[in-house]
């Protein structure tokens, strides 16, 4: 399997390069498939939604020339028979998974039936995931929310915990979810940016402790990159490995 598994999308020329590699061709001449499901549970997530595709995400993502680039929406396809959907997915090079809420999006991968297919997909395919598209495929993840989730998905655990930021503390929930189990370590993404306060390195320590397996804390100008199992740190930027 191949995955390339980042914070904020292809922020640098290391991570860019990394997804050529895993193509094994040209961006140029690479198919693609947008899934913008995870954003929806959040306030404005049609909006957000619109953003890579648009090209006003932070970092190129549906922006980097790609040969062909369609969207694939979670939501519709189990109303759709599946032998209408899956050439289009088998045909592609590259799933760009976005983010959002991670347990939404898991939730979606299998009743989709995607979840089921991507082991045998991605000998070929490349899963580039963006936050919670990164998150979600782990066997095990934990996410947290500020406020009420608003979408699909039951999480294995739930609690409130209180991280310890520059401004004073702040309260969360914490979840702990099954995902899609391609990678069996978790992953934080945002590490250290302003915008996460509960993902400082301090906060991801205490995140990280809650989960029985290792969590990678990223920033975003890190990625990570697997192939057949096989972990490797790509990053112009700072993370850390937390093991159980």
């Amino acid at each position: 399997m191949k995955l390339l598994l980042t914070s904020s999308g292809i922020s640098n020329t290391s991570i860019n390069n990394a997804l050529i590699e895993l193509l094994g061709k040209p961006i140029a001449e690479s198919n693609a498939l947008f899934i913008p499901t995870a954003i929806y549970p959040f306030p404005y997530g049609a909006r957000y939604a619109w953003n890579p595709i648009s090209g006003q995400s932070k970092s190129p993502f549906c922006q980097l020339g790609w040969k062909s680039l369609g969207l694939l929406e979670l939501t519709a396809l189990p109303s759709i028979e599946k032998d209408v959907w899956l050439p289009a997915v088998q045909d592609a090079d590259a799933l760009l998974v976005w983010g959002g809420d991670p347990l939404y999006l898991s939730y979606w991968l299998q009743q989709s039936g995607l979840a089921d297919l991507l082991p045998s997909l991605l000998h070929k395919m490349v899963y580039v995931g963006v936050s919670a598209g990164s998150m979600a495929v782990s066997s095990t993840f934990g996410e947290t929310y500020s406020n009420p989730r608003g979408g699909s998905g039951t999480p294995l655990t739930s609690e409130n915990i209180v991280f310890s930021t520059p401004q004073g503390e702040i309260s969360r929930t914490f979840v702990t979810a099954r995902g899609a189990g391609l990678v069996d370590f978790a992953l934080i993404p945002h590490l250290n940016n302003e915008n996460h306060p509960d993902a400082s390195m301090a906060n991801a320590e205490k995140w990280a402790a809650m989960l029985p397996v290792p969590v990678y804390a990223i920033d975003d100008q890190t990625a990570i990159k697997v192939v057949d199992g096989v972990v490797e740190i790509v990053s112009e930027g700072h993370w850390k490995l937390f093991t159980p």
